[in-house]
């Protein structure tokens, strides 16, 4: 993901209005911005929004400038970027790979999350510690490996006879399960699903409403995800 506040990336005399105009430079003349999916108009006169693989960004109608961050309305308090990326990269939360994921429900486990996870991952222990403050949830867990050595660890996982708790012993106590011999964990069909949805990174969260959210989040910031996806 992009990480610079402003990058001058061509002075030029001409006026670039037209959105797809734009696109086309940005697309063939500054690769370093990925795939450009869309060039809209902003709320702002003047501004665009550039839609890359997985970022919203702005650029002026010249191409000069990027700027990457947030576009609020002060009068509202509303973050205008954070609700289009929700809109732009929603995924249907009912159509992942519940086959593939461990389940795990908490209370009366009415609000959901999809986590894709890696069990050699420093803020994927991280996050287990923050769901464990976390109730009334159900819980999917589908263990992406991209670590080295993660692969033996989710199937270890995987064929143990509770695999909830062989997870929780591991990622919460660093107690590794047994070496299993009797199965296999459906790797390539974890991996393929991370690809289809973008995710180049452990954690990744997926709520109810479609929102994905790389990272680990604190208990009250996850708190405000779920509620927020059962209001949608």
């Amino acid at each position: 993901m992009l990480r610079f506040l402003l990058l001058a990336l061509l002075t030029s005399s001409c006026a670039y209005a037209d959105e797809a105009a734009l696109r086309e430079r940005l697309q063939t003349s500054y690769p370093q911005l990925g795939k450009v999916e869309q060039v809209n108009k902003s709320p702002v006169p003047g501004l665009y929004e550039v839609v890359t693989q997985d970022h919203v960004l702005y650029t002026d109608e010249q191409a000069r400038y990027i700027i990457d961050g947030s576009m609020w309305d002060l009068r509202t308090m509303h973050n205008i970027t954070e609700e289009r990326e929700r809109k732009i990269f929603a995924v249907d939360f009912k159509s992942l790979p519940f086959d593939l994921a461990m389940k795990t429900v908490k209370g009366n486990g009415k609000r959901q999350m999809f986590i894709f996870t890696d069990p050699n991952c420093g803020y994927c222990k991280r996050l287990e510690g923050e769901l464990q403050k976390i109730d009334n949830v159900t819980i999917y867990r589908l263990m992406f490996p991209i670590f080295p050595g993660s692969d033996q660890k989710a199937r270890d996982v995987w064929c143990s006879k509770d695999k909830n708790k062989a997870w929780e012993d591991l990622m919460l106590r660093g107690v590794l399960p047994r070496t299993a011999s009797h199965c296999d964990y459906p790797v390539t069909k974890a991996v393929e699903w991370g690809k289809k949805l973008r995710v180049n990174g452990t954690p990744a969260l997926v709520f109810a409403d479609g929102m994905l959210v790389p990272g680990a989040l604190p208990a009250e910031e996850l708190e405000k995800a779920l509620n927020g996806a059962t209001q949608q």
